[in-house]
């Protein structure tokens, strides 16, 4: 005896596309209709923390944009930018905020360059030029060429990174700041410590130069082992501040250099 096969239910799938259709028709109309309504209109495009305007959207339907792509687009022309953001408020209005990038330190090249924690190049503003951050030294000839809005994954560029963030974790050089960072020839890597003004004798002259304070030399590896190092005779020198030439800590043990010591 024969199976008899089961039949399919012809005019219950037809009824399921009939309903799938209308559906997307109805669907799709609504959206030609509010993505060409006069009601969605840009009116408004409101800008945060840059001069750059965008007027070309106004008049254009809000719904239609395509945000991302705009975001993109004005991410490129920003160099000293880590985002920008788009936003629609319903029913006209743009709000577009540019997330600028944080500057940690200023990099030596033909001119002075920005850099962020995430080793991104961009050229500096008036609130970089006058914070007076530190100024890494000795890549010249290790990054050619340097252009805004790139990262450059040197080692060099990433010991001096690794140096400044390290001491910013370091409670025990509060007061203190790093002048200046030498990573030319990373095995002899160093850095001169600004003493704060508290601490200064004004009746010595400057060992290093424009500053009082004095250098360290740190070398390429361990850096945070050092650093804690580095911390810990900070503290117990705190007396010899004016006094000290430079401590080194490539060795085995650290190595301190007063200045009038023969």
């Amino acid at each position: 005896m024969k199976k008899r096969r089961p039949e399919l239910p012809v005019k219950s799938v037809i009824l399921l596309v009939i309903i799938f259709l209308a559906f997307a028709f109805i669907i799709g109309y609504i959206w030609k209709v509010l993505t060409t309504a006069d009601y969605f209109s840009v009116k408004n495009v409101v800008v945060r923390n840059s001069d750059n305007q965008f007027d070309y959207l106004k008049g254009r339907n809000i719904l239609s944009l395509n945000l991302k792509y705009e975001a993109r687009k004005a991410f490129l022309k920003c160099p000293d930018c880590r985002k920008v953001r788009f936003a629609r408020v319903l029913p006209d209005t743009i709000v577009v905020d540019y997330l600028k990038r944080k500057a940690v330190a200023l990099v030596k090249f033909y001119r002075n360059f920005a850099v962020d924690e995430q080793g991104v190049l961009f050229y500096p503003g008036e609130t970089e030029e006058a914070a007076e951050l530190p100024v890494v030294y000795g890549l010249e000839t290790k990054i050619f060429a340097p252009r805004a809005g790139f990262s450059y994954k040197r080692s060099e560029l990433g010991l001096a990174l690794s140096i400044l963030n390290e001491f910013k974790l370091n409670k025990s050089f509060s007061g203190l700041t790093i002048k200046r960072i030498d990573v030319g020839s990373p095995g002899s890597a160093g850095f001169f410590l600004g003493l704060p003004r508290q601490a200064v004798n004004y009746t010595l002259a400057a060992p290093q130069g424009e500053w009082q304070g004095f250098e360290v030399r740190i070398g390429a590896s361990n850096i945070r082992q050092k650093m804690l190092i580095l911390g810990g005779l900070v503290l117990q020198e705190r007396r010899e501040w004016n006094n000290l030439n430079y401590i080194d800590l490539r060795f085995k043990e650290p190595l301190i250099k007063l200045n009038n010591a023969k």
